[in-house]
């Protein structure tokens, strides 16, 4: 004669009234935590054609800085401009914005960030050679330039 019963077909029901709160709960959470945040490109961009392009590993290490004429030719005149952040620049300042950059990736990470530049392809060579100058001072090595696919007409 035992002291302990054993219990026959005890069941563990999971309450699932309350699931569709919880996940509506969620997705509202998310939703509102969530910040997409896209840059307002203040310059004209056509962007050039080529033919031979590669696509990107990991886009969360790439930063873009934009090349082209302004938009507001009135505010800022109609000499090319370099624009990152929302902001514009010049070639001087893009160390300081590199390692800003930089500052925002681990420390592992920091020496594989690619810098895009965007530019319009009427922008002088001069320019660009300027600031891939600044690159090379700010010990930034990976650079790309984003272009669009080489249609065939």
């Amino acid at each position: 004669m035992s002291k302990f019963k054993k219990k026959s077909n005890t069941s563990q029901e999971i309450p699932t009234s309350a699931l569709p709160d919880i996940i509506f709960m969620l997705l509202f959470f998310f939703m509102v935590t969530t910040v997409l945040r896209e840059t307002t490109i203040n310059v004209r961009q056509k962007v050039p054609q080529a033919t031979e392009l590669r696509k990107l590993q990991r886009k969360s290490l790439v930063s873009y800085l934009y090349v082209g004429e302004p938009k507001n030719t009135v505010l800022y005149g109609d000499e090319p401009k370099i624009q990152v952040n929302d902001v514009f620049i010049e070639p001087k300042d893009i160390i300081l914005w590199v390692s800003k950059e930089k500052d925002k990736l681990t420390e592992a990470e920091r020496d594989q960030i690619t810098i895009a530049m965007k530019a319009d392809e009427d922008v002088k060579m001069g320019l660009v050679s300027d600031i891939e100058m600044q690159l090379r001072k700010a010990n930034a090595r990976k650079m790309m330039f984003s272009v669009r696919q080489k249609t065939d007409d």
